[in-house]
Formats: C-alpha cells, sequence, structure tokens
C-alpha cells in the first residue's frame, strides 16, 4: 500500500508540473501507466502484457513482462509482430518486430468506479499477418457505448507456431507449436488481473476476432488453458470444425515434421541455431509451411469439434456468423474455367468427391466463376459456421446468435475492393462503426446497419444477448429454418445460407468421422 501511495503522490506531481490534468493514469501490476484521453474516452496504446520474446524466449510460452519503475508512457501503438504481406488488401504493411507483445485499451472516461463489460479483439489475417493496430479495429465507437475495448497482439507465422521436435522435447508439456495462442492466453489473463483498475469487470469478457482471430476464438473455447478468461465469445467468419483426418498438419507430429523441414530449409540443424538467427531470416526457407496452430496435449489437446461432442468446451453465449460473398477477396473469378475446374481445386484442395462437385454446377465459364466463388465460401466459412451454431444449439447449452451478413459496401470502381459485395472482412466497417474512415459514397441505409450492427455486437458484451430497444428481434438459433438474421437492406429472418451444399460437405465430414453429425 505505501509503494502504491508514493506512485499515485508521483503521478500527481507529473502531470501537475507538466500542466497535463487530461492524461489519463492508472496503476497495472505492472507499474504505472500515462496515455491519453480524447473525446470521452481513456486510450493506452502499446501496453505491454508479456515480456518480449526475444533470444531464449523465442519459442517459449510467454513470460510476464517485467516491472517498471516511474511512469510509463502508454501513448503509441507498439510495432506488430513479425510478418510477411498485410492482412487486408490495400492495407499500409505496418512497422514489425519481435517485441511485439503488447495490447491497447480504449475506456470511457466515467469508467472508475464502475464495473463495464470487456472485449477482447484477436485480430485477423491467416496466423501469418496482421496488427492489434490497424485503424479500422480501433475501439472508441464502441467503447462510446459504454464497454472497454482490448486489442491484443500475438506472435504469428513461425514465430507464433513452429512446432518441432526439439521443442516438444524441452517443454515439461511435452508440446510445441502454438505460442501465438498462448500469447492470447496470456493476454486474457492480463485482463483477469488488471482490467478492474481501468474500470472493467474481469467477470464479463468477451472473446473476439475475425477470420483467423474467430478461429482462435473457437480453439480458445476448446482449450482448457483459457477456461474461466471470458464469459462470452463472437466468432466473424471462421472457425476449426473440419476433421482432423482432412488437415493433417495440425498433428502434433505432422507439424513437428514441417518444423524440421522449416530448419532445414534455413541451414540450421538444432532450435539453439534457430534461435540465434536474426528475426528477418526465420521469414524465409520454407516459413509459409508454418502458418497455423497445432494439436498438442497442453493448450489444444482435443479439437473445438470434440470438444464440443465431448462437453470439454467453455460453454458461452456465442454470436456467430459469416458473410455472402466471402471468397471474392480470396480468388479471381475471371481466372476460373469450366475445363479446368476440378484440377484447379484438387491443386488446392486435393480431391474433392463427385458428390461435393455436383452440388456446383460448372458446365460453363460462367457457371464455373459463380461454383469456385460460392465452394470457396462454404468450404472455408460457411461449413464451418454452421456446425459451430449447431454443435451450441444442440443440448442444454448457452444460446448462440447466428448472423449471415449480405449488405454490399459501396467500395468505389477505383477501389482494390471493386466488385466484391459482401465480401471476407466486409462487415468490420459496421461492427466497429467506423464507416467514416473511408470516404465512400455510404448511403443512410449503410449507416443505420452500422448503428444496428454494432449495438447488437455491444448488447451482446455487456449482458450475452444482442438484443436491446430500437433494433429488430433476434432469437437463438436453435436449428429452426428462418433462425439466421441477414444483416443487409432490410434486416431480416431467414434460413441458412446455401443449405443444401453445406448438407453435402457435412455428409462428406461424417463419412470421414466415421460418426453422423446429425441434425441437418
Amino acid at each position: 500500500m505505501r509503494i502504491y501511495g508514493c506512485l499515485a503522490i508521483l503521478l500527481f506531481a507529473v502531470f501537475s508540473a507538466r500542466g497535463e490534468s487530461r492524461a489519463p493514469s492508472v496503476m497495472t501490476r505492472q507499474g504505472a501507466l500515462v496515455g491519453t484521453q480524447a473525446e470521452g474516452l481513456n486510450i493506452y496504446k502499446g501496453v505491454p502484457f508479456a515480456a518480449p520474446p526475444l533470444g531464449d524466449l523465442r519459442w517459449r510460452p510467454p513470460q510476464a513482462s517485467r516491472p517498471w519503475r516511474g511512469v510509463r508512457k502508454a501513448d503509441t501503438f507498439a510495432p506488430a509482430c513479425m510478418q510477411k504481406g498485410v492482412s487486408m488488401p490495400g492495407e499500409a504493411p505496418p512497422k514489425t518486430s519481435e517485441d511485439c507483445l503488447y495490447l491497447n485499451l480504449w475506456a470511457p472516461t466515467k469508467a472508475p468506479g464502475r464495473k463495464l463489460p470487456v472485449l477482447v479483439w484477436i485480430h485477423g489475417g491467416g496466423y501469418s499477418n496482421g496488427s492489434a493496430s490497424m485503424p479500422l479495429y480501433q475501439g472508441d465507437r464502441l467503447a462510446r457505448q459504454g464497454v472497454i475495448v482490448v486489442t491484443v497482439a500475438y506472435r504469428l507465422g513461425p514465430f507464433g507456431f513452429l512446432a518441432h521436435p526439439e521443442l516438444t522435447r524441452e517443454s515439461p508439456h511435452h508440446s510445441s507449436g502454438n505460442y501465438g495462442l498462448m500469447d492470447q492466453i496470456a493476454a486474457l489473463q492480463w485482463v483477469q488481473r488488471n482490467i478492474q483498475a481501468f474500470g472493467g469487470d474481469p467477470r464479463q469478457v468477451t472473446i473476439a476476432g475475425q477470420s483467423a482471430g474467430s478461429m482462435a476464438v473457437s480453439l480458445l473455447i476448446a482449450s482448457p488453458q483459457a477456461r474461466g478468461l471470458f464469459q462470452r465469445a463472437i466468432g466473424e467468419s471462421g472457425g476449426v470444425f473440419e476433421p482432423f483426418q482432412l488437415a493433417p498438419g495440425y498433428l502434433l507430429t505432422n507439424a513437428e515434421r514441417d518444423g524440421e523441414k522449416y530448419a532445414k530449409s534455413l541451414g540450421a540443424t538444432s532450435i539453439a541455431e534457430l534461435r540465434r538467427l536474426p528475426a528477418e531470416r526465420l521469414l524465409g526457407g520454407d516459413a509459409g509451411v508454418i502458418t497455423h496452430p497445432v494439436a498438442e496435449p497442453y493448450v489444444l489437446p482435443v479439437s473445438p469439434y470434440e470438444a464440443y461432442v465431448s462437453g470439454r468446451q467453455s460453454d458461452v453465449p456465442l454470436l456467430i456468423g459469416s458473410n455472402a460473398d466471402e471468397a471474392r477477396s480470396l480468388l479471381d473469378p475471371a481466372k476460373v474455367k469450366a475445363a479446368s475446374f476440378a484440377a484447379d481445386l484438387a491443386r488446392s484442395f486435393g480431391p474433392l468427391p463427385p458428390a461435393l462437385l455436383d452440388g456446383y454446377p460448372h458446365a460453363t465459364d460462367v457457371q464455373a466463376r459463380r461454383a469456385r466463388l460460392d465452394l470457396e465460401r462454404d468450404l472455408r466459412f460457411g461449413w464451418d459456421m454452421w456446425a459451430w451454431a449447431r454443435l451450441q444449439a444442440a443440448g442444454k447449452r448457452a444460446p448462440v446468435y447466428y448472423y449471415a451478413f449480405d449488405q454490399r459496401p459501396p467500395f468505389p470502381e477505383t477501389s482494390i475492393y471493386a466488385g466484391w459485395g459482401a465480401s471476407h472482412f466486409a462487415e468490420l466497417w459496421y461492427v466497429f462503426d467506423h464507416l467514416d474512415q473511408e470516404g465512400w459514397r455510404w448511403t443512410l441505409a449503410d449507416r443505420q446497419l452500422a448503428t444496428a450492427m454494432s449495438g447488437y455486437w455491444v448488447n451482446f458484451i455487456k449482458s450475452g444477448d444482442p438484443n436491446g430497444d430500437g433494433l429488430p428481434h433476434w432469437p437463438a438459433y436453435r436449428g429452426q429454418a428462418d433462425g439466421v438474421l441477414h444483416l443487409g437492406t432490410p434486416i431480416r429472418l431467414s434460413g441458412v445460407v446455401a443449405l443444401d451444399t453445406l448438407k453435402r460437405l457435412d455428409d462428406i465430414y461424417a463419412g470421414v468421422r466415421g460418426v453422423p453429425f446429425g441434425g441437418h
């Protein structure tokens, strides 16, 4: 208590001397922070939640960040984690560093004395790129509705997901590969320890993410290490529910082989040698094969599907869904030809059963282009979200609210997004109520939808139920024919998108598992 009192006096003296009475200060477990204040919000950027994973800490579980003396400024975003490329087309490449385990926080200025619900956002980017400081993810608009928004970084690509026999042997848990997921768990643990100082309630934490961030949400729900760290979950366009038999790279022994191949491609014969290499070198070689989590004994002992079937998942309310034109951002349909349709798919996914291909007519080039977009949408996103909704709805579990986003943003003809429609990530401008970040010709309908969607999301963060005054009713999904809320103009209840082809996929996956899912 004496230490806290001395630091409080120090904070007062510093800001009185500088005349910075509007600079918000807070005491965390590691030390005192000072952020910035803008438009009714206290904002803290670049807050360390774990020690820099450098040197011998590379490819180890995140360690506690060291306490600091005096007052630490939290007014600048930290670099993003090491990566190649960008997570969204047209995005400016972020500044990167291996020292990247930081978070950012937006809280209403009137939060002290209150216990506000908390949103913890996990960015997308295929586990290979992305940033917690992307302007689109900034929490200003949501925080003004009475919640605290936290965006977190995590190690990516080979830094976050390298499995290797030597790493497995040195681990007390006999596992390797999920350092990025462990970073997310460490950030949630930081929230549990510190969020009350910012006015937040550690018993009202919602994890949320889009694309790979949503996949991570499904994995955290299955992870025993994340249990109790959150009470609600939001998943946008991403889940991991396919049979691991069809994704053998997720299995530890196979991931370890990929790790050995990667090390060899860099000329390294041991983990010690890899740890001595400059961070930039690790993005070379066969880094492209180290891009996803691993099923291993500690963080992910069972897949999300197995966790649900066996009742080992965190049973929390869910808000999940996907977009009508997900695949348009992933491929150029003009390159799709009817003559090579099946062969092109086989190169991407391996041979696909004729029963599945028959669900996507592709006799002409026009048909083939539409078929490829629809199949990629269903295979990569639609089936996972439908399976997730059904697994949650089965039995006496917390409710799940299932959506389909089909609004077409006014992407300009000169934009890289031209003609993409309700593509992958298109919902984000509406969820974060950030239409004004782009000078596009937003309509009144777009603005009304952004108000409604951000309202649904905030209501869910506050209570586990998205419904509220002035919003069309959103019933919990229980498998009913019209139980999906279609987020567009107008907002309406309807059925699951592409249900017939999703059922074909479901039958194929059930055959691989040897156990029917049931409940089409």
